[in-house]
Parts: structure tokens; sequence; C-alpha cells
């Protein structure tokens, strides 16, 4: 031995949350199955490109990983342009001001018109993303 750890690395190379599987690109130069239930707890769908650690079972299907530590997850694009804790306080009450009104129209009984239940969902999914970076 030669001091080196004999633990297999490589990154994702593909991930499909939706099916729960992708492949790890080896380090050696192999390609070995991932299946979701071989991700750490709380790790549902890894970035393509993330650096992992795991060990190698034999699958009906070849090499398939087991046990896979992410041990370096790669930086979100989206941190790296998170708005400011300023911004986003402005950006969420006006947030606030939106959601009143759809709240108001439903005690009404009426949906907001289909342009502006679109608007509002985008800035749901918009604040969403800039909360979970």
């Amino acid at each position: 031995m030669n001091g080196e750890s004999d633990v297999p690395t490589g990154r994702v190379k593909f991930f499909d949350a939706d099916k729960g599987f992708g492949f790890i690109a080896s380090d050696d130069g192999g390609e070995v199955f991932l299946h979701a239930s071989a991700l750490p707890a709380g790790v549902t769908a890894p970035r393509n490109g993330t650096k992992v650690e795991f060990s190698i079972a034999d699958g009906r299907r070849g090499p398939s990983a087991m046990n896979v530590i992410i041990s370096e997850p790669l930086p979100s694009v989206v941190a790296s342009q998170r708005k400011g804790a300023d911004d986003m306080t402005v950006i969420v009450e006006d947030l606030i001001k939106m959601l009143e009104g759809v709240s108001n129209s439903l005690r009404k009984g009426r949906y907001p018109e289909p342009a502006k239940g679109a608007q509002v969902a985008a800035v749901l999914r918009a604040v969403a993303e800039q909360l979970d970076a």
C-alpha cells in the first residue's frame, strides 16, 4: 500500500431524479450504475459533476455504486447569483401583497385570472429558488 485510499471515487455523470437512477464516471475510467437508494440521506438528485466516493457491488447489469458519499458538491449556480438579504426583503414583502390579493379573490370564490395566476406562480418559484440556494 502506498498510503492512498482504496475507496473508489468519481463524478456523477448523469442522474435522473424522476427515474431514481444515474451513472458515475469512475476515476479509474469505468462507469458505475447509481441507484437512488445508494445516495446519502437527504440527497435526492446529485448534480452532474458532483465528486463522490462509493463502494461497488456486482449488480444485474454490471457494477453498482453502494454507500455513496458526496465528497465535493458542486457549487450552486443559484447560490452564486443569490440576491442580498436587503433585496430579498423587498421582494418577499411584494410577494406578500400579491398573495393577499389572491387570497381576497379566493375568499370571494374566484381564482385569479390565468395570466395573474401564472405571474404569481412564477414569482413564487423565483423566491423559492433564492431561499433554497
